[in-house]
């Protein structure tokens, strides 16, 4: 089984990544670490309070077939944490397959993951400006650019976003990510279980209404 990592950090979106982590997860049975620069609460942008199963410091980035980097809303925080940025760096010549949605690719440009690569983000472009480290020359104005390891998207696009790095990883999902509401007559909008997992329902019921 592979091995998947979210970095998480102050105001990170949940909102970018949960198509990606729930198919992952829930869909495909993959492993997820959570993993940030200390053992304590981070709040999401969303205002929903996470605590990480692991430090960067207790694994190493190798570890992982692939990592990924949500948006947030403020980068600095993050940007100017040394223990994420040196997290990211060990792997800069590695061939983790680095996933990035919105203003997270920038943390990848400090890091050098980016050197060389193609990539989009969804940050203000005073910050490339700013930042010295950003090969503005390699920026690529589209929703998802791939470019060897990295999969680099901008916030509107989480969709493409989870289809890209799914389809990296050799997941057949469809059209999953792309139905429509009005596709579906009243039939296939009515779900059963099969009588075996009616049955496993039924007894794990059990445990709540036997007294």
């Amino acid at each position: 089984m592979r091995k998947f990592a979210v970095l998480l950090y102050p105001n990170f979106s949940l909102q970018e990544i949960t198509c990606l982590t729930s198919t992952l997860a829930v869909w495909f049975g993959e492993k997820i670490d959570y993993l940030a620069a200390e053992n304590k609460e981070y709040v999401s942008e969303e205002g929903l309070r996470v605590i990480p199963t692991k430090t960067v410091a207790e694994v190493e980035i190798t570890d992982y077939d692939c990592v990924i980097l949500p948006g947030t809303i403020d980068p600095l925080p993050a940007l100017f944490d040394d223990q994420l940025i040196d997290f990211l760096k060990a792997g800069a010549n590695s061939d983790v397959v680095f996933a990035a949605i919105s203003s997270s690719p920038i943390l990848l440009s400090k890091a050098g993951v980016l050197r060389g690569k193609k990539f989009t983000s969804g940050y203000f472009m005073q910050m490339a400006d700013t930042f010295a480290f950003v090969e503005k020359e390699n920026f690529i104005h589209k929703g998802i650019v791939e470019d060897r390891n990295v999969i680099t998207g901008i916030g509107w696009f989480f969709k493409e976003f989870a289809e890209a790095v799914l389809r990296r990883f050799g997941h057949d999902i469809g059209n999953f990510l792309r139905v429509k509401p009005e596709d579906y007559s009243e039939e296939k909008l009515t779900f059963y279980w099969s009588d075996d997992e009616y049955k496993e329902f039924l007894e794990e019921l059990k445990k709540y209404t036997v007294s």
